[in-house]
């Protein structure tokens, strides 16, 4: 709470919540809430606070099999669509990166869809360092999940589809700059950590982009939260 009034940013995006709505009593004086959980309870969903109330909001993209995770919410506001993703997790021996592969086109199709009509800001944890740069330990992690060539393959498809990874658009080369650890082996201590949340834009708007920030101070999770600055 803390960092939330401190931050004071128009728009909040949470993922991986866990809970169903009404489970806490929050009260955010001044902002608008909207959830999307999990049919299974304890697992998944997601959860964004805005100051501006927006024009229409949408759960899911439309189809059971993606839609029962509580996964995706999208506002619509005037000037653009805001979607706040938790992509799922390959899982330990990749059991799930089939299913991966058929969420990440699906994603991809959505947002090219709204990106015809306005541009979009999609964010959250997407569950895969793109580059080498974006974790401690490329070679090691190489089958592991989130760091398979499939998954780093389907990022640079969205990208090149039409999307900006804020980050990187502001610093390209910066090095050991992460958004997750393992809480094993003192891993956020010594910074051996994977950059798996983004904030990502339609092209249209990237000379918009302000400033994109890692917040890795800010404890309470193995994440930590990202920022966006953008005019628009």
């Amino acid at each position: 709470m803390e960092f939330f009034k401190e931050i004071d940013a128009d728009i909040f995006a949470l993922q991986e919540t866990k809970m169903m709505e009404g489970q806490l009593e929050l009260v955010l004086e001044g902002y608008y809430q909207y959830w999307n959980s999990a049919e299974k309870k304890g697992y998944s969903g997601t959860a964004i606070f805005t100051k501006k109330k927006p024009i229409n909001v949408s759960y899911g993209i439309g189809i059971e099999e993606h839609d029962k995770e509580g996964r995706i919410i999208t506002l619509e506001f005037n000037e653009f669509y805001f979607v706040n993703c938790y992509t799922p997790n390959s899982k330990r021996e990749l059991e799930r990166l089939e299913y991966r592969m058929v969420w990440e086109d699906e994603i991809r199709k959505y947002l090219k869809k709204l990106d015809k009509k306005k541009p979009v800001i999609y964010c959250g944890d997407l569950n895969v360092a793109h580059k080498e740069i974006d974790l401690k330990n490329p070679k090691t992690n190489r089958r592991n999940a989130g760091f398979t060539d499939e998954e780093r393959n389907k990022m640079t498809c969205l990208l090149e589809a039409g999307f900006t990874d804020t980050f990187r658009y502001l610093y390209p080369e910066k090095e050991n700059c992460y958004t997750w650890w393992s809480y094993i082996g003192k891993a956020r201590e010594k910074n051996i950590g994977w950059r798996i949340d983004y904030f990502i834009t339609s092209n249209t708007i990237q000379t918009k982009i302000k400033e994109s920030t890692i917040h890795p101070e800010i404890l309470g999770s193995d994440h930590c939260p990202v920022e966006l600055q953008i005019e628009i």
